[in-house]
Parts: structure tokens; C-alpha cells; sequence
């Protein structure tokens, strides 16, 4: 079931299988299209917002913008340009929707404006089609989204701003039509629209297929090439995910699941990476921090940085920074947080009083509640699976210098090396990367760390890093560095 997916797809792969269409209850929506292409598609969506609170009627805007800094920037200057304007105007009020913001301000998008108030929210795509906001009768659409591509070649993700597809822009048109009728004003030319595909690219094509290969192999399909996919990824793809579980000592020299190893990892509903760090960990004495990293690694950002308190976040993310890096940092936030439902627990034996301190404690600290608790639940559905394949729950305590080995042994892949200028380069693609400024090694020089995460951005940036001693790759992981090197 789905709003916007192409059912003939579907259809025709499961030979010719009835669909089902419903007509959704939906008002009339008048598309408005801009006669010449918007050289800056943020100066015409602020026009647009004003265009719309001056000359139409009663009704709350929703804007489409591709990510946080965008919708903060696009909030500044209608702020700027409300005291410009005469105070007889009706006053326009903006509200935050993205996916990293916590939940408590995300939910100030369903709460009805003020009386004498319009208010215009501004959202990134989650407001497409997984919720309905009430209220909406205008909706700008500049026709882009920001999507995660992945680069088997490189090992890289990158965050790219793209067109949206044709079935996209009907969803986000469809919301201004929820409750009667309404306009989707689009900054593009009708001709534009006709270019655009009719759907989004589905996300096998676009990701790392480690964790796919791995279940298949599982399930006993040994030819993964010649597989019938519904959506064929690329060989390249394939053959790189394969490359990448037979160093992990997932896959034997013969392509088939290892045993115990490739066997465990199948088990663990996780990137097949973390899996063998929590198989590893058992060996290493270190299972209940790993634990910890791959749950506060699986979810959301934990930190919250509002620009207007920019400076109080960072000096709270301060108190459980790590000068070992990233995941110790994660540790410590976890810690802390249990810390702290421990203690109200003690106090209160009502469940919603501790969940009230967690709250108010995330608050203080500018920390996600949201991730938060889903990390809590990763956590606990891990260490379900882990107790079942027989692990040991070890801990080891303050030598943090253990864990730090286990990261290098189960994440070598991830290694980068500092290089004269500065920079770092990426072990297993040869890339150029800097350290993401959200890191809390950002502006330190390691002589080797190891990452979670390579994204392109503006530059090629790598996250969730430790700083490792580089000796340790070619005693811990012989299979991949030969000692020359």
C-alpha cells in the first residue's frame, strides 16, 4: 500500500496482479506555475509566502525546503521582512518541520494559529505524506528535494538537492486540498513539470547493498547477479557488497555464508558492519559499550543544535565529550541518560513522572528525546538477539583503550590516515575526506581514526570517528593491510 508508488511495476512483477486504486476524498487544488525557470528558488519561495499572506484569503501556508539550514535561513528572513511591513497586515507566524527537530517543536505544526494570525510552516519532505496538517490551504513547491545517493565505487553517500519526481509533486500539491479548496503554487514552469520522472528512484538503486547480499546469501540464493530483483541494482553494486562480507569474513573464498560468523551476522537485523563489531565485542570485553554505539549509531541525530542557543548547546555537548573521539562521547550520552531515568525511577514509581525527567534532562542537555528512546529501544532488541546467539553482556569498564581496538578491528574499512596538508585519505576508496565539524575531534590532528559514515555534501566529510593508533590495522585486520603499507 501506498500513496505515491507506481502499481504497474508491481504488477506486472507479480504477473499481472489486480491493483486496487481508492480515490482519496480530495478538494479542488489550482496549480499555479511561474512563466520563466527561478534562478533562486529561496528568494521566490519568501516572495511567494508574502505574496500569498498579503493577497489571498483566510488559510495556512506550507513551504517545501530540502533540509534544516534552508528552513532556518527562509525563517530569519520572513522574520526580517514582517517588521518591514506595516503592522495593520495580519500577523504571519512560521513553524519548523524536519526530521532532526524534537518532537515536542514538530508537533507546533498541528497546533491552529492564533485568531487574526496566518501561520506558514515551513518543511522539508516529511511533510509529503506521512502526515496531514490541518489547516493547509496553500502550498509552495520550488520542485526539489534533498536525497541520499551511495557510490558503491567510493563507499560514498552523498546528500544531493534533486528535482522531485512527478508522483512527489502531486502529493505535495494534494496536501493544499485536505479540508476544501486550495492552491499549490510551483516555482517552475508548466514545461519543467512534464521533464521531471514519474517516480522516485527506488532505494535498492541508491544504497549500500551489504545488508541485502547478506540476507539472500542467507536464504540460500547463492547466484546474486543473476537474481530477479523487481528493480535490477547495478552490478558494480552487487559485486562491491560482495567484496565488502568477504573481508568481514561473512562469505567464504567461495562465495558462501561462513560458519559461525557469516551465520551470526545474517542473524542481526543490522548494517552487516556493526554486526560483526557486536561479534567481535564478545571477544574483546566490550559488548555493553558496542551495544550502546550501534543502537546510538542506528537512529536520528542525538544532538540538537537551535541556532538561537547555538552557543548553550554546544557547551552541553561539552560535558560528554570524549578526547578519544565520537562513539565514547555517544557512550557517555547514553550513560548519563540512564542514569538519570535510574534516579527518577527511584523517586517515582509513576512511569510518566521518569519520562517527564527524561524529557525535562534531554531539554537541558540538547539532546533528541525522539532518538533517544528509539536508540533505548534498538538497544534492548539487540541485546535480545545477542542473549539468544549465546554472547556475553561484558563491559570493559574505563579501559576505553579496548574498545578503541574492537572499532579498529571491526570498522578497518573505515580507517583514513592524516596526510601532510591536513586532510585525511580514506583507506578503502582513496578519498580525500575532511572531519565533519559536528565531530568532537573537528579542528584535532589524529594520525589515523576510524569513521562511521562518509557523506558528500559540499566537501567529502567523514562522521562518528576515534582516534586509533595505526599499528593497530595491520596487527587487528591482516586480511586488508599488509604491514608495508
Amino acid at each position: 500500500m501506498s500513496a505515491s508508488l507506481d502499481a504497474r511495476g508491481f504488477s506486472e512483477y507479480f504477473g499481472g496482479a489486480k491493483a486496487v486504486h481508492i480515490q482519496g476524498r480530495q478538494y479542488p487544488v489550482d496549480i499555479l506555475y511561474t512563466y520563466q525557470p527561478e534562478p533562486d528558488y529561496i528568494d521566490a519561495t519568501l516572495i511567494t509566502i508574502f505574496q500569498i499572506h498579503l493577497e489571498e484569503g483566510p488559510g495556512d501556508i506550507l513551504a517545501f525546503l530540502t533540509g534544516q539550514e534552508e528552513i532556518e535561513a527562509v525563517e530569519r528572513l520572513v522574520h526580517e521582512r514582517i517588521t518591514s511591513y506595516l503592522k495593520a497586515v495580519k500577523k504571519l507566524i512560521t513553524v519548523l518541520m524536519y526530521s532532526s527537530l524534537p518532537s515536542d517543536l514538530q508537533m507546533n505544526a498541528f497546533k491552529p494559529a492564533p485568531y487574526g494570525c496566518r501561520k506558514v510552516i515551513l518543511a522539508t519532505n516529511i511533510a509529503e505524506t506521512s502526515v496531514t496538517i490541518p489547516g493547509i490551504k496553500y502550498v509552495i513547491d520550488p520542485g526539489l528535494v534533498k536525497a541520499r545517493s551511495y557510490n558503491p565505487v567510493t563507499g560514498m553517500e552523498s546528500l544531493i538537492i534533486i528535482p522531485t519526481s512527478k508522483a512527489q509533486a502531486l502529493q505535495r500539491s494534494g496536501r493544499a486540498g485536505r479540508e476544501g479548496p486550495g492552491k499549490c503554487f510551483r516555482l517552475y514552469p508548466e514545461s519543467e513539470f512534464g521533464k521531471l520522472m514519474d517516480s522516485t528512484v527506488p532505494e535498492i538503486k541508491r544504497c549500500n547493498l551489504s545488508n541485502v547480499v547478506l540476507q539472500l546469501k542467507a536464504l540460500g540464493v547463492d547466484d546474486i547477479i543473476g537474481f530477479d530483483f523487481m528493480e535490477k541494482p547495478s552490478r558494480m553494486a552487487i559485486v562491491k557488497s560482495l567484496e565488502q562480507l568477504l573481508l568481514l569474513g561473512a562469505l567464504t573464498d567461495d562465495y558462501r555464508l561462513s560458519d559461525p560468523i557469516g551465520h551470526q551476522m545474517a542473524r542481526l537485523p543490522l548494517d552487516p558492519m556493526y554486526s560483526k563489531a557486536l561479534i567481535l565485542a564478545s571477544q574483546f570485553k566490550c559488548m555493553e559499550e558496542m551495544l550502546i554505539v550501534v543502537a546510538m549509531l542506528s537512529v536520528e541525530s542525538i544532538f540538537y543544535f537551535p541556532r538561537e542557543k547555538m552557543e548553550e548547546a554546544k557547551a552541553a555537548r561539552k560535558k560528554f565529550s570524549s578526547p578519544e573521539g565520537d562513539h565514547i562521547s555517544l557512550v557517555n550520552v547514553y550513560r548519563a541518560s540512564a542514569e538519570c531515568l535510574e534516579k527518577s525511577r527511584t523517586a517515582n514509581s509513576k512511569e510518566k513522572k521518569f519520562e517527564k525527567a527524561l524529557r525535562k534532562w534531554c531539554r537541558e542537555n540538547f539532546i533528541n528525546y525522539r532518538s533517544l528512546r528509539h536508540a533505548q529501544d534498538v538497544h534492548s532488541q539487540i541485546q535480545g538477539h545477542i542473549q539468544q546467539m549465546g554472547l556475553s553482556l561484558s563491559s570493559c569498564g574505563d579501559d576505553m583503550l579496548q574498545f578503541r581496538r574492537c572499532l579498529t578491528a571491526s570498522f578497518f574499512l573505515n580507517a583514513a590516515l592524516k596526510q601532510p596538508d591536513g586532510s585525511y585519505r580514506a583507506m578503502w576508496s582513496s578519498q580525500t575526506v575532511q572531519i565533519h565539524p559536528s565531530s568532537v575531534l573537528f579542528r584535532t590532528k589524529s594520525e589515523c581514526i576510524i569513521f562511521n559514515e562518509l557523506v558528500r555534501t559540499n566537501q567529502n566529510y567523514v562522521r562518528n570517528l576515534t582516534r586509533v593508533d595505526p599499528l593497530w590495522l595491520p596487527e587487528l585486520a591482516p586480511q586488508y593491510y599488509a604491514v608495508e603499507n
